[in-house]
This record gives structure tokens, sequence and C-alpha cells, in this order.
């Protein structure tokens, strides 16, 4: 789709990639679906789901790809980012962060009035008959995920036990329908090296074995085992005892990832498809040059933005305030000059994505569409 004030763009103009408004958010749709595609590829072959992270991309567009793909469905962080998913027409959202305040209650029963297969994680028995009573004064009924903790000290039951007298709550409480268990372990998805992420995932998947046997033993066998990220998928998808996999960051990867070994011997097999464009501003000071993309288009969390146009693979990005960046140049590098456009890969895509509200969909070196970043806020 066109968007009024982008009407500017020359869609499909060789070179138009480049006459974007910067700093502007730049994917590359032929990676992007290669991405899409590998990963359904790995899952599936392991006799897997995967239901992929909104929240890397808040675009109900790129979630239908994946589903077009073959995923199950989509997983949210935040009830806003489910709402909007809802309202696009995408179908079977895990919300994989407890809802608790009155006013997301009530929201949340608003939204699986609409949207009933819509799922929400729990992991304390208080919240269980908060979403209850909701759901009843609603007249619905609420899919509701037992959150396991893994480690990352987040959210989740912290036992076998607590999960056992959560599941007991649940079952007495006919406005919430059990559907398994949500196993996510943050603290594994980037970790560096391959063994040591191995070795995680099963101390991980030991945890998550407990739970299922207990829960097992008073008749609430999950039918769902979800979990897993861009980080573990390929242990998950192998030996874990997840039915699905929530793998997000895949679809764009970013330089976070890149620090990350994927298995010994082995290159991940996805793209940086995600990019941030920037201009230069100011060449007046030796050894840089300022550019326009500061603080406001790039996330701070993650390592610095990795530089990719050519002849400036060599040169490093650092953050000269909310407006401006700076390039340092090696020796090798070429020097820019004013009004050059440089791009760079994402440092982290998640809250990268949240600063801007439209993807620049290119191919080689054309614009071809604009995408709505429609669940950032």
């Amino acid at each position: 789709m066109t968007v009024p004030s982008f009407a500017h763009y020359d869609l499909h103009a060789p070179g138009s990639r480049y006459a974007l408004n910067t700093p502007a958010l730049v994917l590359d749709l032929d990676a992007f679906e290669r991405n899409v595609a590998r990963m359904a590829d790995i899952i599936g072959a392991h006799g897997k789901n995967l239901r992929p992270h909104a929240k890397s991309h808040k675009s109900p567009t790129i979630a239908r790809a994946q589903i077009a793909a073959g995923a199950v469905g989509c997983c949210c962080a935040t009830l806003d980012e489910a709402e909007v998913m809802a309202a696009a027409g995408i179908e079977s959202i895990l919300i994989t962060s407890p809802v608790t305040t009155a006013l997301k209650l009530d929201r949340l029963t608003a939204l699986a009035g609409k949207a009933p297969d819509t799922m929400i994680v729990v992991d304390n028995p208080a919240n269980a008959e908060a979403l209850a009573a909701r759901a009843s004064a609603a007249g619905v009924r609420l899919n509701v995920i037992i959150d396991v903790e893994l480690g990352f000290g987040r959210t989740g039951v912290t036992s076998p036990e607590a999960a056992v007298a959560l599941g007991q709550t649940i079952k007495s409480l006919p406005s919430l329908a059990y559907q398994g268990l949500q196993a996510y372990g943050g603290h594994i998805q980037h970790t560096i090296d391959p063994d040591e992420r191995l070795a995680l995932c099963r101390q991980a998947h030991l945890k998550i074995d407990a739970v299922i046997l207990a829960l097992s033993a008073i008749d609430m066998k999950p039918g769902i085992v979800t979990g897993g990220g861009t980080g573990s998928h390929a242990i998950d998808a192998r030996e874990g005892p997840f039915t699905e996999i929530q793998a997000g960051s895949y679809v764009f990867m970013d330089a976070e990832y890149e620090t990350v070994i994927y298995e010994s011997g082995k290159a991940w097999p996805f793209e940086n498809a995600l990019f941030v464009q920037t201009a230069v501003i100011s060449t007046n000071v030796a050894g840089f040059v300022t550019t326009d993309a500061g603080t406001k288009a790039f996330a701070l969390n993650g390592p610095a933005p990795r530089v990719i146009s050519a002849g400036l693979e060599t040169a490093t990005y650092s953050y000269a305030g909310d407006e401006h960046g700076r390039l340092h140049l090696k020796n090798d590098a070429v020097r820019p000059v004013i009004g050059d456009v440089i791009e760079c890969v994402v440092s982290h895509n998640d809250p990268t994505v949240a600063l801007y509200g439209h993807y620049h969909c290119v191919r080689a070196d054309r614009l071809v569409d604009l995408w709505d970043v429609s669940a950032r806020r």
C-alpha cells in the first residue's frame, strides 16, 4: 500500500531505495521472505509448530506472511499488540505476559468476545481468579496458559508444586479454559557459546518435564507447550518438550544476534533483513562524519549498529545525541560526503522497530512498498 505522506516516493524506480526520508527503517523483502521460509522448514522438519512472536515486527502484514508459510498463529508481548493483530484478522493469538489491571482485564475480555481463540498466560492464582471473574461477568471463556519460570526471574511459576496449585485453581473456575504451558528462557536466547546454550536448554527442558509430570498427575497434561526463541529454536525443536516454538527475531536478525554462535561449525541460516538508513549531515571533524540518526533512530539495548554500506564496512557507529550519530572511519574506509546515504544493521530489532511508523520495503535498489508498524504502541 502507498501512504499519502510519502507520495513523493517514486516506487519501483531504479535507485529509489536510496531516496528515502532519513532516518528510515528499511526491510529487504527478498531476505525477509527467505528467513520466513527457512524457519518454517526448520521447525516443521522436527514435527513442531511455529507461533512467531509479533513483538519483533509489530505488523499484521508480517504476521500474515508467517501464517501463510505455516505458522499456527502469533505471540504478542502486550495486550495492545494483540488488539491490533486481532483487529487485522490474525487468529490464534497468545499473549505471553500476564494481564492484571482492571482496565486491561476489561479489554482482554472484550478481545476474547471478538477473538475467542485468544490465549493469555497466568502465573498466579489471584490473577486466575480475577481473570475468571471478569470473564464470567462478560459472558466469555478465557483460554489460559500456565507460565513457567526457567531461570530468567521475570514471570512464571517457580516449581511443579506451584504449577499444580495454579492448575487446581484454574480447574475450579468454569470461565477459564486450560490450554497448556508456556516456558520461555529469555536468558538463554543470547548466550553466545553454543555448548553453554545447549546446557541451559537441557536444564530448562528438565524443569518443564517436571511440571508436565506434576500436572499430568492431576489430569492436566498440557495440550500446548510453547516457548523457545530465535536463539534456542534449533535445540528446542530437535529435543525439547515443546509442541511449538515462539521465535521472533529470525525474520530480521540484528547486530545482537550476530554476536551469538549458532551451532558449532554452523552459520546462522537467517540473513540480515532490517536496516536503518541515515544520511551524512556534517563532515567538518577529522576521523568521523555526523549523521541524522541518533537515539531516536536506534534502540540502545544492544551492540552498536553495524555499517554495511560499500567501502564503510570497517567504520563503526556511535550515538551523538537524540538526532545525531557518528560514523567513525578507519584508515581503509572511504570518507563520505554531505548527503551520502549510509545503511546499518539495527542493534536490537524489537525496540528499534517501535521507533518507526513504517517499513520501507525494498528489493535490490528499488523501494517497492510501505508497510505500517501498526502495533508499535
